[in-house]
């Protein structure tokens, strides 16, 4: 049975309780600075003009996205594989979401807003690690801020050293992209390529 009434699918719920919807803000407080600080990854999702979702990894040291202000942050844009695909999103749709992980933290900050991309060399030097620059930024006008609660994590037991998987349980990006592309592709070299890239551009 599918559910396509909005009415049929809060029957099936209880009602949010009043802290889970008094908690939502529309800046950035000193909570969120602080776990904004201290995350070195989170997951931005975005969508193109029809609805079609990507959702991208973006990483680095703790506190790599700098807050300007209670409703400004900028998320650089690392090197990466260059499919642009978050970026092109944003320019059919500025909408985006942000989710900030912290290591061992089981509690996580959702940040939605509006976004658009900056090529202003003065703001991206303040974004230059090891002397160099992202080539763009995001600059995300915040509209909602929220902390999430820590279910899922505790479910999945992300942080936790024993449910680690073993190295080699998962093929290597070289094998799984030699199966998937096809062509005679070698899956070694595209592995030692991989670590070349990763050594030499990771900035």
């Amino acid at each position: 049975m599918t559910i396509e009434q909005v009415d049929k699918l809060e029957s099936l719920y209880k009602e949010p309780s009043a802290r889970a919807i008094g908690k939502e803000m529309t800046s950035l407080d000193p909570h969120a600075r602080t776990i904004i600080a201290h995350s070195p990854f989170l997951l931005m999702a975005t969508s193109d003009a029809a609805g079609r979702c990507d959702v991208s990894p973006k990483g680095d040291a703790p506190g790599f996205v700098a807050v300007e202000n209670d409703t400004t942050l900028l998320v650089p844009d690392r090197p990466g594989n260059n499919r642009l695909d978050g970026l092109r999103n944003v320019l059919e749709n500025p909408h985006v979401g942000l989710l900030f992980l912290v290591p061992g933290v089981d509690e996580t900050l959702r940040v939605n807003g509006k976004a658009r991309i900056i090529d202003d060399p003065e703001r991206l030097a303040t974004l230059a690690v090891n002397g160099r620059a992202p080539t763009t930024a995001l600059e995300v006008s915040v509209e909602q801020v929220f902390l999430h609660c820590p279910k899922a994590f505790i479910r999945s037991g992300l942080w936790d050293l024993e449910k680690q998987v073993e190295k080699g349980t998962i093929p290597s990006m070289g094998r799984m992209l030699a199966d998937q592309i096809g062509g005679g592709l070698d899956a070694a070299e595209l592995d030692r390529a991989t670590a070349e890239a990763v050594k030499n551009n990771l900035y």
